[in-house]
């Protein structure tokens, strides 16, 4: 699968510049399939996302040593359980996994939950690209016109945007500016 930028720019030189599917092969040095499968039709990325399946996920296990893992936050890191107690401690309960089902399930759930064991939005599951540009918004402030600077960051494949009133166009607003806004 080529790239995002091969393919928009496969794209760009048919639909903007009227190139054969010929001519667009021979200038990207690709397979004429290649070049007209990305040159002729819609193309959509598809986000392939993992189903979770196992004990752990489909019973009553995971459920239990994410709550474990929940109650574990609230302690001092040095009276935390390891992996190995909690296997003990499922064992003892009649669990039929083996340690390794254990530990996959905690390094899994510790990369998805915080440490209050609420969801993380993980930002980074879902493919795509991000525009980042600033524009000019007038706002009446005290009865007046003013303009401010606003940060604006969209996704084209949603049409999802989140913007940022800023007090300039200058690298430190940029840098604050994306910082507050994939918070």
């Amino acid at each position: 699968m080529l790239a995002m930028t091969d393919i928009n720019t496969i794209r760009n030189l048919r639909n903007n510049h009227d190139q054969s599917i010929e001519s667009i092969r021979k200038s990207l040095n690709i397979n004429w399939r290649t070049a007209k499968k990305y040159a002729d039709k819609d193309f959509v990325p598809k986000i392939n996302l993992h189903k979770r399946s196992g004990m752990m996920y489909e019973e009553k296990w995971g459920d239990i040593v994410g709550l474990w893992l929940t109650e574990d936050f609230k302690l001092p890191k040095k009276k935390r359980r390891t992996n190995k107690q909690f296997f003990n401690d499922l064992v003892k309960l009649g669990f039929p996994g083996s340690y390794r089902t254990v530990c996959n399930f905690v390094q899994e759930w510790k990369a998805t939950h915080t440490d209050k064991g609420e969801v993380k939005d993980l930002g980074y599951e879902t493919a795509g690209e991000a525009q980042l540009y600033f524009g000019t918004m007038e706002v009446e402030k005290d009865g007046s016109f003013v303009d401010i600077k606003v940060l604006v960051m969209t996704f084209p494949f949603s049409n999802r945007a989140f913007s940022i009133a800023l007090p300039a166009e200058n690298q430190e607003c940029l840098l604050e500016g994306i910082k507050q806004i994939l918070q």
